[in-house]
């Protein structure tokens, strides 16, 4: 299951990344050949990077990639380290969880006041839904990464990989 969630979340950054790049350049062309371009293309464009973003720092947990100071950190081995890192995960998951569950409250107002996007006139709760599922995401990731932190993999790993 998890697997199929890691996979799903690549597809939908990668496909999402084509499909902001087509519409941005849609809208270039539109504006500068024809003087016209649809608004929609524009609106789109932000709701689809808004998604990118939210979803993409899930999977920058997963891959160790969020920014983070280690000058202090990185002079403890073993159980301290653990210790540390496990406090670091807590903060963090603590944050990631305010953001799921005010995103939610968010999106079901959203629902309940029928707001609707300028051009596109799609429900507002749409857009608004990146936020649980991100926080969601980085919670699920960060339970993950608790575990590899007991397991004793606590170094950081391009590609959320083991250490060989």
């Amino acid at each position: 299951m998890i697997k199929k969630f890691e996979k799903a979340e690549e597809i939908f950054l990668v496909l999402t990344l084509v499909v902001m790049v087509v519409l941005i350049f849609g809208q270039v062309v539109g504006r500068y050949v024809f003087s016209d371009a649809p608004s929609w293309t524009e609106e789109m464009a932000r709701y689809i990077h808004i998604f990118q973003v939210w979803i993409g720092a899930s999977y920058a947990v997963k891959l160790r990639e969020h920014i983070r100071v280690e000058a202090f950190i990185t002079r403890f081995k073993g159980l301290p380290r653990k210790i540390l890192e496990t406090i670091t995960l807590a903060i963090w998951f603590t944050m990631a969880l305010f953001l799921a569950y005010f995103g939610t409250d968010l999106v079901l107002s959203s629902i309940s006041n029928g707001q609707v996007t300028p051009a596109m006139q799609l429900p507002m709760w749409i857009p608004f839904l990146a936020i649980p599922l991100g926080g969601i995401g980085m919670c699920i990731r960060l339970i993950q990464q608790l575990f590899k932190i007991w397991k004793g993999d606590y170094e950081m790993h391009k590609g959320g990989d083991l250490p060989v």
